[in-house]
């Protein structure tokens, strides 16, 4: 399966996924839809961020639609994204490149006296936005991805705002250059022709955000609200910057299936998308990986802790699964044993993030009472990819929807196919079929 992986650990944006799109092997010339729509232009440079050479895509208003900027910002760390209309300049992925030296590529547009597209043109609700993107004569599937992004946009907004969607103004990410963000990345995509498209966790960054509001901490509140809806994990810092924009995080929400390390590929193309500020430690790129997945499971880092208990209560211990998975556990078993003197005993055996270790073991200590929990280095184990699909199953003329977890290997191949109990118990205690006779008919749908 050709399968294109991002790495996220300096979060990710509109205008670093379309640099490292078009780094990876994407034709820019594809971008051209989206200049005959928008009085915008996209330029590709290359420039170099801590010694690594990045393409760095900047999308620059040309005025045609009579409200022509007055120059080019003067933001020495590059342009800030506004969020939810709350403008500030924590921001790390602007369209300044950071005063790196470029050269302009074959899709720059000398001809045009055009200025940076930050904000420009109209902000329009969500619902001009739609007919705005059904008005550029996209192909199909362009135009119904491009939809479905702006619609977790809207939904995220709207959440956030206490609105609703169709009544929600994107303010800033309805604006020229967020639209051309949006669509240049889905008709990239589409150009370079990849099955799947998976992340690695996406960096936040951390500080605060300046917006008219008030001061907030990073993750801006729309990123918040994507992350809830997205596959891929949310995690802080390295750099007390903004790193990960609500058009980049809506853009892999939509897109994006979320790994904990990059999946084994037979790499064809790689590139890196260059973000507006140039940091001291870090270089402030986004890495696309292309390649033919190799078919296998997925490798998962792990530990896994264990202790000995000979005095827990039944309902210490039935309540254990959900307490340790509150706490970060990945799985709990728990095995009879036959402990000191003969006497009978459980022992506790969970599954965990190295990273979660630590918070995991107190919790255990805490539920239990044990007063040491050993870990074991397992160092990682092997998982299907995952997906819960909700399908709908006719009883009596009577449609039923139940929830049914597929297992996957990394192209795609179902191996496994398992309806969620509880919705297969829920239906037959109302139809009056058996349990299994549910999960069964469930299943089949799943598999159609």
């Amino acid at each position: 399966m050709r399968t294109l992986a991002f790495d996220g650990r300096m979060g990710a944006s509109g205008d670093m996924l379309l640099g490292a799109l078009v780094a990876a092997g994407a034709d820019p010339a594809v971008l051209d839809r989206v200049e005959d729509a928008l009085p915008v232009r996209y330029e590709t440079r290359a420039v170099t961020k801590n010694g690594i050479a990045a393409t760095a895509v900047d999308v620059r208003h040309t005025g045609e639609d009579g409200r022509a900027l007055s120059g080019e910002s003067e933001d020495d760390d590059g342009h800030a994204h506004d969020h939810e209309g709350h403008d500030h300049d924590a921001h790390g992925h602007g369209h300044e490149d950071g005063g790196n030296e470029h050269e302009g590529s074959e899709h720059d547009h000398d001809g045009h006296d055009h200025v940076h597209a930050e904000g420009a043109g109209p902000n329009r609700t969500y619902t001009e936005v739609v007919e705005l993107v059904e008005s550029m004569g996209l192909p199909a599937g362009v135009e119904r991805d491009a939809l479905d992004v702006f619609e977790l946009l809207g939904e995220a907004e709207a959440s956030v705002h206490g609105t609703e969607v169709d009544e929600t103004h994107f303010h800033e990410v309805g604006a020229d250059d967020a639209i051309a963000d949006v669509v240049g990345v889905t008709l990239l995509l589409d150009d370079l022709g990849v099955e799947r498209v998976v992340t690695t966790p996406l960096a936040a960054g951390g500080g605060e955000v300046s917006m008219s509001h008030g001061t907030y901490p990073v993750p801006a509140p729309a990123v918040v609200e994507l992350a809830e809806r997205a596959d891929w994990s949310l995690t802080g810092g390295p750099i007390e910057r903004e790193l990960l924009t609500p058009t980049g995080a809506a853009l892999l929400a939509h897109y994006a299936d979320g790994v904990d390390a990059l999946p084994g590929l037979d790499v064809s193309a790689s590139g890196y998308g260059a973000g507006g500020y140039d940091l001291a430690e870090y270089p402030n790129v986004l890495r696309a990986i292309v390649g033919e997945s190799r078919g296998g499971l997925s490798r998962d880092a792990i530990t896994v802790l264990e202790t000995n208990l000979d005095d827990a209560t039944p309902e210490v211990l039935g309540g254990l699964q959900e307490s340790l998975a509150d706490a970060g556990a990945r799985d709990v078993s728990i095995l009879p044993a036959t402990m000191k003197k003969s006497r009978p005993g459980h022992l506790v055996k969970v599954v965990v993030k190295p990273e979660d270790a630590e918070r995991v073991a107190r919790r255990l200590a805490e539920e239990t009472g044990t007063l040491g929990v050993r870990e074991h280095g397992a160092g990682h184990r092997w998982i299907a990819d995952r997906e819960v699909r909700s399908v709908e199953i006719a009883v009596d003329d009577e449609t039923y929807e139940v929830a049914v977890k597929i297992g996957t290997d990394d192209e795609g191949t179902v191996f496994d196919v398992s309806a969620e109990y509880d919705d297969a118990a829920a239906v037959a205690e109302e139809t009056g079929l058996p349990v299994r006779e549910v999960a069964r008919r469930a299943e089949a749908a799943a598999r159609e």
